[in-house]
């Protein structure tokens, strides 16, 4: 099982979020420290939020948590797994995006039992 991440500082999240934000304006690609701190915060968030080990959310090549009650998953392949890229995912855990619009664009993939964290975003 992946370890259970924790929490940034808010003044690091912060200031990771308006570099994202700067970097999108100026059409840059973001700088990949910040993809990574604001990935790993926003899992730890939803492994908070959402306590449990029913299903896997990757986010690679940054981390991947398991998390929402259910079945107790101990080896192999959880019976639900969900992955997206690093941007998505900050975009959901914000609510600068929704579940449905990035399931319905492919920007996320999701099979298996509970395989939908509607309920639980947005994070911030």
């Amino acid at each position: 099982m992946p370890a259970r991440l924790k929490p940034a500082a808010r003044e690091d999240v912060l200031a990771a979020l308006g570099r994202l934000r700067a970097a999108a304006a100026a059409g840059e690609a973001p700088a990949k420290a910040d993809l990574k701190l604001l990935t790993k915060h926003y899992l730890a968030l939803l492994e908070t939020k959402a306590p449990g080990r029913s299903v896997e959310v990757r986010v690679p090549p940054f981390a991947a948590i398991q998390c929402v009650p259910g079945v107790r998953h101990t080896r192999g392949t959880p019976p639900a797994v969900i992955e997206t890229d690093a941007a998505t995912w900050i975009e959901l855990a914000t609510g600068e995006s929704t579940w449905s619009e990035a399931q319905d664009s492919g920007r996320i993939s999701a099979s298996g039992e509970r395989a939908d964290l509607a309920p639980y975003l947005p994070l911030a």
